[in-house]
């Protein structure tokens, strides 16, 4: 019934416009989300060999060890220069202050990634990998329905004709 479709040489039976329209959204939800996630994610992470090892990590359903952000290696580098130097010295106190304000920074950069994973990218990971797949899965299920549907008219239609003739011959 699906090849014949394709070769137009059978009717397929419309699905109703309203239902069309949804589907077409939710195509589109779809899309939209995967680009969103997957962007999210680069900002979140611009380094893509630490994404691909936090992507392994989540699919072993093992924890991903905790990294080090620029600003609280930044921050790290400063304090040993300012002990380096003496946190005496103008240059050693500045060093401390900054290097403190830096480590303030990376712990709330952390903090933020940690937050825009959990309460943002997991809602998306769980529309696509959930209720993407149900709809999916039902989409399949009706497509399959239909063209049974269709594959049952076309053989009515052959056997009414069949009987048509054999009405007309006697």
């Amino acid at each position: 019934q699906f090849t014949e479709e394709k070769l137009g040489q059978a009717e397929k039976t419309e699905l109703d416009a309203h239902f069309e329209n949804l589907l077409a959204r939710a195509d589109c939800t779809k899309n939209w989300t995967e680009k969103i996630l997957r962007q999210t994610e680069v900002l979140l992470q611009p380094n893509p060999s630490a994404r691909v090892e936090e992507f392994l990590y989540e699919k072993l359903d093992r924890k991903v060890p905790s990294r080090v952000t620029n600003g609280e290696l930044l921050a790290q580098y400063m304090t040993e220069a300012a002990n380096d130097f003496g946190p005496g010295t103008p240059y050693g106190k500045t060093l401390i202050k900054v290097g403190e304000t830096q480590r303030r920074l990376g712990a709330a950069e952390r903090d933020f990634i940690h937050s825009a994973s959990m309460n943002f990218l997991t809602p998306l990971r769980n529309f696509l990998e959930g209720d993407w797949r149900t709809i999916s899965k039902e989409r399949r299920i009706l497509q399959n329905r239909r063209l049974d549907l269709d594959a049952c008219k076309a053989r009515l239609k052959k056997a009414k004709a069949a009987e048509a003739k054999a009405a007309v011959t006697f």
